[in-house]
């Protein structure tokens, strides 16, 4: 077989069902086999877009996504998209073609140092330059992607690689020396776990990504309602414990509600589960949960004590842990702690400090907009987001009960992620709702790819929050540099002509009464609808925690 055919027969045996890319001269051998194979492929209009609709495939399923590009900028192009992928653990397979093995290192037409390029922002990466260790190497890209705490893996594949013929071997088995993650947490750390939590009387859960990477969400769940422990959850963990659950503090940090901040401030336990103690969530190190003890699950050992330092880590596959967890807790369940006062204090808060915004005027608010699609989809939706004020209204306003219903970029914050991701969710999710909530800055990144969505029929729905502005950017200068709105003012085009033009649905909202109406008609609509909400221009996120700041001294409690 050729190294073209023996990557496409590796990928159908690796269960791969789409791929995400765009041609290019190197990568031609691959494509003249793709012509006939068993694998749908959806062509992008832009590589970055292929990679974040891979990514957005990847969270919806919990498989690993895959996405193609020919050398140079090709390769190149997919770079944000890597990155994303590596900043949020998300497992993804990126190939590209590259230069002829003789040729590499020469400066040839479209040659990039691919590997060098991508080391930073890729788990692993290989270059290819013997058909004969390219089944191996499939077979380590897709385990490496795929297990531990995952991550892009990049394969770099110079076109010769792709003609030459060898005997296809198929590897059966995948053992790699120094890679083996620990999937079970240390017996004696799970009962140091268990002694802190039974002393505790303020516990909090703080839940990450990894809770919905390790499909953990029902074992989290059965920890909070046993203990009666409260959750709190980052971006990334949104989904991961129910939205609308009493023991829901929701979200945590910068732009977290007022009472999860509060909670993890005057805790006396956090119970740390598969999350990274992001800056955007510890606020000023030395103020975060200041009295409280930390026990660390997670199943990077270079995640725990990087940022803050723990009491009890547990390195291991988060659901394994919890179960292991649970199990103890059975055998000490006269020995639970009392957290009656504790959920009163929260109750309180909660009462207190709730989240709301100006309802009673004209204005067409983008939280009310946020709330509207939740209840007309019944938090059935899948939801996307780009990047700034659109995503922490996405984030507070929508109660997301389930795991992979939220698609954000959180730790690299990439603007036009949504709307791609949104393809690929879609893909992998058809019978779905897909909303992709965007600004109207965001969207223009990656807006091209309305003709793949409406070509493949991949029928997801657009809600732009429409302020003219750079929205999160200018609501900085707003804060912080005595309103110089330096270049964040922008011009969009008339969406609603653009939508149209690419052969997709356009609907152009002003008015309040107008909102619910034109969601319920996307919802019916059989086509790609990109809604234009023409929103407030000069609303805010609020709460907000200033950078540098404490997460417990919060501005802004209503729009």
């Amino acid at each position: 077989m050729t190294g073209a055919q023996i990557l496409i027969e590796c990928l159908r045996r690796e269960g791969v069902e789409v791929i995400f890319g765009y041609p290019g001269g190197a990568v031609l051998p691959i494509f003249d086999q793709l012509y006939e194979a068993p694998i749908r492929f959806i062509l992008a209009r832009h590589e970055q877009a292929a990679a974040h609709a891979a990514d957005g495939y990847a969270r919806a399923t919990g498989k690993t996504g895959v996405c193609i590009a020919t050398s140079g900028p090709g390769a190149t192009n997919l770079t944000t998209g890597i990155a994303t992928a590596y900043m949020d653990s998300v497992a993804i397979v990126a190939i590209t073609g590259q230069v002829k093995t003789n040729l590499i290192g020469n400066d040839a037409f479209q040659e990039a140092d691919v590997v060098g390029i991508t080391r930073p922002i890729t788990k692993y990466n290989f270059l290819v330059k013997d058909a004969r260790d390219l089944a191996r190497v499939i077979r380590e890209a897709f385990h490496i992607a795929s297990t531990g705490r995952p991550g892009p893996v990049l394969i770099d594949f110079p076109s010769d690689v792709q003609t030459q013929e060898t005997q296809f071997i198929w590897p059966e088995r995948i053992e790699i020396r120094g890679y083996k993650p620990t999937y079970f947490g240390h017996p004696g750390q799970i009962k140091k776990a268990l002694h802190l939590i039974t002393q505790s009387e303020k516990p909090v859960i703080y839940a990450g990504g990894g809770v919905i990477s390790s499909g953990a969400s029902e074992e989290v769940k059965e920890l909070a309602e046993r203990l009666q422990i409260p959750v709190t959850m980052t971006l990334m963990g949104l989904g991961s414990f129910p939205g609308e659950h009493t023991l829901s503090l929701g979200m945590l940090g910068m732009h977290g509600t007022v009472y999860a901040n509060h909670a993890v401030t005057g805790s006396d336990l956090m119970i740390a589960i598969g999350a990274r103690f992001d800056d955007r969530v510890t606020g000023r190190l030395d103020s975060f949960a200041p009295d409280a003890k930390i026990i660390h699950i997670d199943i990077d050992p270079a995640s725990i004590s990087k940022n803050v330092k723990v009491d009890v880590p547990i390195v291991g596959d988060v659901k394994n842990v919890l179960e292991q967890l649970l199990e103890e807790i059975e055998l000490k369940h006269n020995q639970l702690p009392n957290t009656k006062a504790w959920l009163k204090t929260i109750r309180d808060w909660k009462r207190k400090y709730p989240l709301f915004y100006k309802k009673d005027d004209a204005g067409l608010r983008p939280q009310y907009i946020i709330e509207q699609i939740y209840e007309l989809t019944k938090a059935e939706a899948i939801i996307t987001t780009e990047v700034g004020q659109n995503q922490m209204w996405a984030a507070q306003w929508y109660k997301y009960k389930d795991a992979h219903t939220f698609i954000s970029s959180g730790g690299l914050g990439t603007m036009g992620f949504g709307f791609p991701a949104a393809i690929g969710a879609k893909v992998a999710c058809p019978d779905k709702e897909v909303f992709d909530i965007a600004g109207d800055g965001s969207i223009q990144m990656n807006i091209q790819e309305l003709a793949t969505a409406v070509e493949q029929k991949i029928y997801v729905k657009i809600a732009i929050l429409n302020n003219s502005y750079l929205g999160m950017v200018r609501q900085w200068q707003e804060l912080f540099y005595k309103k110089r709105y330096s270049y964040t003012h922008i011009t969009s085009p008339d969406f609603v002509k653009l939508a149209q033009a690419y052969g997709a649905v356009g609907i152009r909202v002003s008015k309040k009464d107008e909102v619910r109406p034109a969601i319920e008609r996307a919802i019916k609509t059989d086509n790609v609808v990109m809604i234009d909400f023409r929103i407030e221009p000069e609303e805010n996120v609020f709460p907000m925690v200033p950078a540098g700041e404490a997460i417990n001294r919060m501005i802004g409690g209503m729009a």
